[in-house]
């Protein structure tokens, strides 16, 4: 069935947010180094500074259903773009780390609201639509990633001065969401489509805490991990290359931008890969390749190397976490509706969260070793997941 003017007007309204929230959460990236310098922090502090941006998310994850069940995911995700694009600019220059991380707590909050809120659109969106879409989607988000990592600096080194270059990062986030709003299904629609697609309840008794299912907490323990890479190379990657690797300030967010690159061209081209190979191979090859080009960057001193390891975590990771919510949203007695906020919000621990546990790991040993914990998990969830399958094949048979 082809989707209507309606629906495809809808759909890149929904990539336009998903590439809010890359630059939006982005930009912050390369002002890590900045603000550890400005605020005198060692790592671990700045591993707790970064733990209330991952609060401030993770809080706001399970009232963002509330919200947008009331006035509509379109709604919350413009509060939630105006918000961040407000609070970006003082992120660059507070000097009290009291109201820091107040400021990221709330910027933490605005990300996971836009985050559940853009997720839970484009599921609509692309039930409507008719086929997968849905890596093409997370795609926009890691071109946005790629945008915002790059662009502070590149404006710095235009000549604009540095309150300028960040207002105008805000002012274009701002631009984008205002014009693609009246395009996003309005609540109405969004209540219609639900209707449609979602699977009506079987007689019986209620299933009362279905979500504890093993097989769910197994895909939300995964995307954990998965998510915890692409946390850490959010947060981590600028500080380790200017300090361990001695980039300077101006550029330390190339490791982000690669990164960024792989995964955005990987998600692009995500739903004709997964619809031509099997998911498990996918996420097997995926974990391993993205394990491997971490340890690259934790072993080596050579920048093209490092850069290469960078692209090499983009290319195996980028499809893992579709995969996983496709699968979430498959499992037997456990409503899409449940699953997929529940794997969501484990998953979003590990990328908001998570890097405050690197922060630690860093403190007590070093950034390197904290960077190969995250690439062994890597590896941890290739081998579970090629295991768990051979389990699955096993019992089929």
């Amino acid at each position: 069935m082809e989707a209507s003017n309606k629906t495809i007007a809808a759909k890149v309204a929904t990539k336009a947010m998903f590439l809010v929230c890359g630059i939006g959460i982005s930009s912050w990236a390369p002002m890590v180094p900045y603000a550890k310098e400005r605020l005198a922090l060692n790592d671990a502090n700045l591993g707790l500074l970064l733990l209330l941006l991952g609060g401030g998310a993770i809080a706001m994850m399970p009232v963002t259903g509330i919200l947008s069940h009331k006035f509509g995911s379109r709604i919350v995700m413009l509060w939630s773009a105006i918000l961040i694009a407000v609070l970006l600019p003082l992120l660059l220059f507070i000097n009290s780390i009291f109201w820091m991380g107040i400021a990221l707590f709330g910027f933490g909050a605005a990300v996971g609201a836009i985050d559940v809120a853009m997720n839970a659109h484009a599921v609509q969106v692309q039930n409507k639509h008719g086929k997968p879409i849905m890596s093409s989607f997370h795609g926009l988000f890691s071109v946005g990633g790629l945008l915002g990592s790059l662009g502070l600096g590149f404006l710095i080194k235009l000549g604009l001065p540095a309150l300028l270059a960040i207002l105008s990062i805000s002012g274009a986030l701002l631009f984008i969401a205002i014009i693609n709003y009246r395009n996003l299904f309005t609540l109405a629609m969004e209540k219609e489509v639900m209707a449609k697609f979602t699977p009506k309840k079987t007689e019986g008794p209620p299933q009362r805490f279905s979500w504890l299912t093993g097989s769910l907490l197994f895909l939300g323990l995964m995307c954990f991990a998965v998510f915890l890479s692409e946390g850490s190379m959010l947060d981590w990657s600028a500080l380790f290359l200017r300090e361990n690797r001695g980039i300077d300030p101006e550029f330390a967010g190339i490791g982000y931008a690669a990164f960024s690159i792989a995964m955005a061209v990987m998600r692009l081209l995500g739903d004709k890969i997964i619809m031509k190979l099997d998911g498990r191979i996918v996420v097997i090859t995926g974990a391993l390749v993205a394990s491997g080009g971490l340890f690259l960057v934790v072993f080596s001193t050579w920048l093209p190397i490092i850069l290469l390891g960078f692209v090499l975590l983009g290319v195996g990771a980028a499809n893992i976490v579709p995969i996983f919510f496709s699968e979430a949203g498959r499992l037997k007695n456990v409503p899409a509706s449940v699953s997929i906020p529940v794997v969501s919000v484990m998953g979003y621990t590990g990328q908001l969260a998570g890097p405050a546990l690197l922060g630690f790991i860093a403190f007590h040993y070093s950034l390197d070793v904290a960077m190969g914990f995250t690439a062994t998990l890597l590896l941890l969830v290739g081998i579970s997941y090629a295991i768990k399958s051979a389990g699955k094949t096993t019992n089929a048979d």
